[in-house]
């Protein structure tokens, strides 16, 4: 115990007051140091990690828009364009759904009603959608910049579409939908028969017509005979 007594007492005394002083203030220096970094250095991830979710909304914001475009147009592009613009549309969809917004899984099942209407209408309107095609660009830069208000009024055109589906008049428009792909599909399956059977070669017959010239010799010949015979 005597040891313990020592270094109380050398606690207590007054020539160690500066020592522990200095002590003190390095250890607090130390701490508040580690703590601002730390404070620095969580802001700065959270700033990168804001700019790449704000990367990422936009560059699926922009592909919906372009899907849009496309779709406006979907019964005019073949069967190959239509499958890498679907495969597109899908990243985007997920990429959207992934976001760390409140209400994101609202906004990509919007995008994606609007982007199946514009595939509707373009078998009727073809290319007469650019009005659509602005709403929808207009809408989804709008929810880019307000998610939560923007968010309402995505819900409440998803419902009320959800009444309208219940209508008799939606499963004659699915089944026109349907005649419509049929019809799409048998004009780019028969394309591909036309153009073969256009470059096949055309046969053409091996046999010539017999000159004039041959025909004059072989006169000449048959009278010669007829005069030796007669003499």
């Amino acid at each position: 115990m005597q040891w313990w007594n020592d270094f109380v007492a050398w606690l207590l005394s007054d020539e160690t007051r500066p020592v522990l002083f200095t002590a003190g203030v390095v250890f607090v220096s130390v701490l508040v140091s580690g703590l601002l970094s730390a404070w620095i250095a969580r802001g700065a991830v959270h700033g990168l990690i804001r700019q790449r979710d704000r990367e990422l909304r936009h560059a699926a914001i922009a592909t919906l828009i372009d899907a849009a475009t496309e779709a406006s147009v979907w019964n005019s592009l073949t069967p190959q364009e239509q499958v890498l613009a679907d495969r597109a549309v899908g990243q985007a969809d997920i990429q959207v759904r992934l976001l760390p917004l409140r209400g994101a899984d609202v906004a990509a099942d919007w995008a994606a009603h609007q982007l199946h209407e514009l595939k509707r209408a373009s078998a009727t309107f073809g290319y007469q959608l650019d009005p659509a095609v602005a709403e929808f660009r207009e809408r989804m830069l709008e929810w880019q910049r307000h998610p939560s208000r923007t968010r309402r009024d995505f819900r409440n055109d998803l419902e009320r579409w959800r009444l309208q589906r219940d209508e008799p008049a939606q499963e004659l428009a699915a089944e026109q939908d349907s005649w419509v792909a049929e019809q799409h599909h048998e004009r780019y399956t028969q394309a591909p028969l036309v153009e073969d059977a256009a470059t096949q070669p055309v046969a053409t017959s091996t046999s010539t017509a017999p000159s004039p010239e041959v025909d004059e010799v072989a006169d000449a010949d048959t009278d010669r005979r007829a005069v030796v015979q007669r003499d």
